[in-house]
């Protein structure tokens, strides 16, 4: 048969990916209606309680499923090739956790507050967490090379690509003309704003404990992948 290799755990990742996105997605569209009911420290709370879970089964599934499907190609023992997925996988957590980011915000310790940046990496790119996980999603389809991690990473780069559409639609409806004059200023695409001058980097701006503890979690992660992978194949999904 053609479509042998289409195993039903490619249908799973995408219902997962669906329903994530749907769960996402929805939850920062309705964030301003959200946060009038129950204010904005309750419903970032609301909002982990709803999405890590989501996450969580998605990474788990994803561990225990990656080599799922046909091998389309086998690179893993070229020299050069681990290092080139570690470095892609360690710049990609750049982009997906920008120091932008304040994270007493995140854990609701401080009010959650939609904030208009146009400094750090943002200067770079105005929406870094898509460019990160373009970069995770190449790095991991070229290591892994099946069609599980293809369809997994074209699932969450679709994802990410509606994200830019509709953060930048929310943005421009609470912000409006402040909004458009960012978005003039700034690309999507990555050093595209700068090669246009519209912007200039400014490397002080990068001086912030934010990056170094990104640097902590890369290394960390690194350590505790193997232990990762172990753990999530005790789960039996």
């Amino acid at each position: 048969m053609l479509f042998t290799w289409f195993t039903p755990s490619h249908g799973i990742i995408l219902g997962l990916l669906l329903t994530f996105a749907i769960a996402h997605s929805g939850l920062a569209a309705l964030r301003p209606w959200g946060e009038k009911l129950i204010g904005p420290r309750m419903y970032r709370i609301l909002f982990a309680l709803v999405s890590l879970p989501l996450a969580t089964v998605l990474i788990i599934y994803f561990f225990n499923h990656r080599y799922d499907g046909l091998q389309m190609w086998q690179v893993q023992g070229i020299p050069g090739i681990k290092p080139l997925v570690w470095v892609l996988s360690a710049v990609s957590f750049l982009f997906l956790y920008p120091a932008t980011f304040n994270l007493l915000e995140i854990a609701a310790i401080q009010k959650p507050v939609v904030h208009l940046y146009e400094t750090g990496i943002i200067r770079i790119t105005r929406h870094p967490q898509m460019v990160g996980q373009i970069i995770w999603c190449i790095a991991h389809t070229i290591w892994i090379g099946t069609t599980f991690t293809l369809v997994t990473s074209i699932g969450l780069i679709l994802h990410h690509c509606f994200g830019v559409w509709h953060g930048d639609r929310r943005l421009l409806a609470r912000y409006g003309e402040a909004f458009a004059a960012v978005k003039e200023r700034t690309s999507i695409v990555p050093f595209l704003a700068i090669v246009q001058g519209k912007q200039t980097l400014k490397w002080q701006e990068f001086l912030r404990p934010a990056y170094a503890g990104v640097a902590v979690f890369v290394l960390l992660f690194w350590w505790l992948h193997p232990i990762l992978i172990d753990a999530t194949a005790r789960v039996a999904w």
